[in-house]
């Protein structure tokens, strides 16, 4: 009932605040008309009082202020005024379909609340305030979008400057983020025959570059090895202005086989100087001797340096005001990060404030001085590996000249953690002897999101020979097999167990190392296997005298290996004289501590 109620009322209330905004378009044509015949009568009205105009209300006379409860004639005049607001940042903005369905959004969600709250009147429109800054933060958002997540300008651009009449090199250095290989570039700037909008002459017909393929990269460190850097050289117009023109490049280019729909928009500035008189770009002319100030991002840096997807850090960003002699004040800062989801119904910010607000507000920032934005933020827990943009737009004033704008972005990378798992080794066969040889087989498994570089198994203990298997690359997911042969040295003197330890590389080049064990005894080397007790027996020995007609080599040959064999029977005699002798004294030592015991179990007995 509530809810047929409350859309009956937005219809209503719809209805009336669509004639009323027609009438108020009707009376702006009037009184545009008039303005144009009659050029004289100066257009001082502001923007908040032509709207309170059109909307049949005057500041004056309307009381918004009040500790009364509410009524509904109140909450129709709210739900009125929210409406024409929205309306008017639709065709302020040019807002395309998906911005109005957000700000319907907004709007919808208001009119609910205020239809099922009681609330005094001074509340109630503060509410409302609240309401229309959302809608505005929602607008300006859309239309201040110019680049794409994984294309950016690389971090060693530099302002050029340039004076009237002279020609510059703009160098345009392009970044690729992603991790996928862009195709068939096109980088064409927006120019213009407007001064205003474009500060070179309009020397040629088409200034269009091209370009095979960015490479995809996994670190931003890659990203500016592989950058593509594109040179264009202008003229600037002898009625150029004075300050920053922002230079607007367009790029195409194809994604897995897929053309891009729209260009991404890649914007750097140049500082232009003009002739005395020529006036300054983005005022009047009438402003302080200089350039326009401007808002720079110098850096950033995070607590904690390395940030894990599912961490919350410490954003801390390095701004500067570039103006020599003008500070800026009632300055806004809005972070936001790039859109990040599968398809356009399950999207999500990167980043999210863990205060809920994205803004941070700054009083002032005097000239030529920098200060530090410091935010914190969560990252999602199911980011992939890579470099994340966020956005800072910045708002601020600065002398005569209100609502200035910029934008910058920062790019934090986002790791996760490397994990891994093993099978339960096989040793086969358990026991060996000196000399003898056993088979080691397990399988690795990566069950982290990121990749193993370079991931190794190596193999020590005092007992046998160091051994080791390198696996290699291992994706998410994927499994790697270890099959290694570990051959005895030395008899086991303690309970068998063999270190296995395996290390691997993040995408940075960092080692990490882990250990596990696997148990192998080795035992002595037993005489008649490696004597060959038949052998002796046989061969070694004569099973009959070798004719004497035989040639001296074959004499040669069966005296060299009764000598080996003699030199081989001593060592084996050696080895098991200090295994015996090592036994004694192990003995001896037993013996010892038998006496030693008994004597103490005798001081024992003795005490009273």
């Amino acid at each position: 009932m509530i809810r047929r109620e409350w859309n009956e009322k937005r219809r209503s209330v719809c209805r009336r605040a669509v004639s009323r905004f027609m009438i108020g378009v009707m009376s702006a044509l009037v009184v545009g008309t008039v303005f144009s015949v009659v050029p004289d009568i100066p257009a001082t009205v502001s923007y908040a009082e032509e709207q309170e105009s059109w909307s049949g209300n005057s500041t004056s006379t309307v009381n918004r202020t009040s500790d009364r409860p509410i009524t509904d004639d109140d909450r129709a005049d709210a739900d009125e005024d929210m409406l024409y607001y929205m309306q008017s940042l639709e065709v302020r903005y040019k807002l395309d379909e998906k911005v109005m369905e957000n700000l319907h959004k907004v709007f919808d969600s208001a009119v609910y609340y205020i239809a099922n709250t009681e609330m005094s009147l001074t509340e109630l429109w503060a509410y409302v305030s609240q309401t229309k800054s959302n809608m505005e933060s929602t607008a300006v958002a859309a239309v201040t979008m110019t680049t794409s997540e994984f294309l950016q300008v690389g971090d060693n651009w530099e302002t050029p400057t340039v004076g009237y009449g002279q020609q510059v090199s703009i160098v345009l250095p392009v970044i690729n983020f992603g991790t996928e290989e862009l195709n068939d570039l096109i980088i064409e700037p927006k120019t213009s025959t407007v001064v205003t909008e474009w500060p070179f002459e309009p020397d040629m017909t088409s200034y269009l570059q091209t370009e095979p393929f960015i490479p995809g990269n996994q670190t931003k460190e890659a990203a500016m090895a592989n950058r593509r850097e594109f040179t264009f050289t202008f003229t600037a117009r002898n009625d150029v202005m004075t300050g920053y023109y922002p230079l607007v490049f367009n790029v195409w280019y194809t994604k897995a086989g897929v053309r891009s729909e729209k260009p991404a928009e890649l914007t750097v500035y140049v500082r232009t100087v003009g002739k005395p008189g020529s006036g300054y770009i983005g005022g009047n002319g009438q402003e302080a001797e200089g350039a326009k100030p401007r808002i720079v991002v110098t850096g950033f840096e995070t607590n904690p340096a390395k940030v894990f997807a599912g961490d919350t850090f410490t954003l801390t960003i390095h701004v500067k005001n570039t103006a020599k002699d003008m500070a800026v004040t009632n300055v806004l800062f809005d972070m936001q990060a790039a859109q990040e989801g599968e398809d356009k119904t399950n999207t999500y910010s990167a980043f999210l404030p863990t205060s809920g607000a994205s803004s941070v507000y700054m009083d002032r920032i005097g000239a030529n001085t920098a200060a530090d934005i410091v935010i914190e933020m969560t990252a999602k827990a199911d980011l992939a590996q890579k470099p994340y943009v966020l956005d800072v737009n910045m708002k601020y004033d600065a002398g005569t000249a209100f609502d200035l704008t910029d934008k910058a972005s920062v790019s934090i990378p986002i790791s996760q953690e490397s994990r891994f798992d093993t099978s339960i080794p096989e040793v086969v066969p358990a026991d060996i002897s000196v000399g003898s040889q056993s088979n080691v087989m397990c399988s690795i498994y990566n069950t982290g999101k990121t990749t193993l570089y370079n991931v190794q198994v190596k193999f020590h203990a005092d007992s046998v020979d160091e051994a080791s298997a390198f696996v290699g690359n291992l994706q998410s997911g994927a499994t790697g097999n270890v099959d290694v042969m570990l051959t005895g040295i030395a008899p086991t003197m303690d309970d068998g167990t063999v270190i296995m330890e395996i290390s691997y590389e993040d995408d940075a080049g960092n080692v990490t190392k882990e250990e596990k064990t696997i148990t192998l005894f080795v035992t002595e080397m037993i005489m008649d296997d490696m004597m060959g007790g038949d052998m002796m027996d046989g061969d070694m020995m004569g099973d009959g005298m070798m004719p004497e007609e035989q040639s001296g080599s074959k004499k040669g040959l069966i005296i060299g290996i009764v000598v080996g064999v003699i030199v081989v029977a001593i060592a084996g005699v050696v080895v098991f004289l200090q295994i015996r002798k090592k036994k004694k004294a192990a003995a001896l030592i037993a013996s010892e501590l038998n006496d030693l015991e008994a004597e103490l179990e005798n001081e024992d007995s003795m005490r009273p």
